[in-house]
């Protein structure tokens, strides 16, 4: 919240312009950096934390530093439910017309709620995403690298097939899925179509639904840079993935292909990219039938379609000949027995 002066000259209280939603888990090394980026803001914003049940002293010091903070609340669940649980609590909470998600590892500039619900509402916009900056610890505000175009693009409308697209792997030869993008989202756009992030899933949450928006016909447009920076880690866990995660998205992608009203382009990106999902799927499987001796799942991972099937037995061979070249190698396994 924020205050001005009414017509008496009394400060009266502001009300916010957006919600700034901030999931927690074992955050405590990032999440100072993240809240106060979020409390700096040039326009009156409420900042929803979820501890989701941490481990470490995420809570104590979300509650710590949002305690003088007026339009800061810190909710804890119960158990760890995953990101969109914890972001769903939030959003459920908030008052303000638009949400903002931050990532408890990312900060913003101060101005960019700012700028982006100015545009958004001139635009008569219901999603805006802004080019995110890519950036390392070391490095915390650096511009010079993109998640998605390493100069200046202006503004771009963002379709279900352009989306569904760009969240391939590899289809713009470098991994720079739109998935990742932070929209500022219309809170009366997410609540006319029954919208929430899908507690299913643990991997590509955002993706899906920001999908389901555009499926829902969401005015989504992708600007340059506001100031998102998202801080690259090796340990992130948003890097991290199960098998069941996978398989989840799978799921959800199928779940996406059964709606009837799908432009034709749509469908064709959206079954790509759920075909390059399901292969990965496909693999984790086979990794783990193999440590488990597994042979009835190994067998059966036989009947999957065939491009699926295709996939695995590339990757066999790969295995196969990274293991003999490890082999033959000087100084290799045959080397070192004789």
């Amino acid at each position: 919240m924020g205050t001005r002066p009414d017509h008496t000259g009394q400060l009266t209280a502001e009300a916010p312009r957006a919600a700034i939603v901030i999931a927690a888990y074992n955050a405590e090394a990032t999440l100072e950096r993240a809240l106060r980026s979020a409390f700096a803001q040039t326009v009156p914003v409420e900042v929803l934390v979820v501890d989701d049940a941490s481990q470490d002293g995420t809570a104590e010091l979300a509650e710590r530093l949002s305690g003088p903070v007026p339009g800061a609340v810190v909710l804890r669940q119960p158990r760890n439910a995953g990101p969109a649980a914890a972001r769903n609590r939030a959003i459920a909470a908030a008052a303000a017309p638009w949400i903002a998600v931050l990532d408890a590892d990312d900060h913003m500039a101060p101005d960019r709620i700012a700028r982006l619900v100015q545009e958004a509402e001139a635009k008569g916009l219901d999603f805006l995403a802004d080019d995110i900056y890519q950036v390392s610890e070391t490095a915390p505000t650096a511009t010079g690298q993109r998640l998605w175009s390493p100069q200046d693009f202006g503004r771009m409308q963002v379709s279900l097939a352009l989306f569904a697209e760009a969240n391939t792997h590899g289809s713009r030869g470098r991994r720079s899925e739109l998935g990742f993008v932070k929209p500022l989202m219309r809170r009366a756009f997410l609540q006319a179509h029954g919208l929430r992030y899908a507690e299913t899933l643990r991997l590509a949450e955002d993706y899906m639904l920001y999908a389901q928006a555009l499926a829902a016909g969401a005015a989504f447009q992708l600007v340059d840079p506001r100031g998102y920076f998202a801080v690259h880690r090796e340990n992130s866990l948003s890097g991290q993935h199960s098998t069941a995660d996978l398989g989840a998205l799978v799921q959800a992608d199928r779940a996406l292909l059964g709606r009837p009203d799908l432009e034709t382009a749509a469908r064709a990106a959206i079954r790509r990219h759920c075909r390059q999902v399901h292969k990965e799927w496909a693999w984790r499987r086979m990794i783990d039938a193999v440590r488990a001796g597994d042979l009835r799942s190994i067998a059966a991972l036989g009947l999957e379609p065939p491009a699926v099937t295709a996939a695995l037995m590339g990757k066999l061979l790969q295995q196969a000949w990274l293991r003999s070249r490890r082999r033959f190698a000087p100084g290799g396994d045959r080397a070192r027995r004789s």
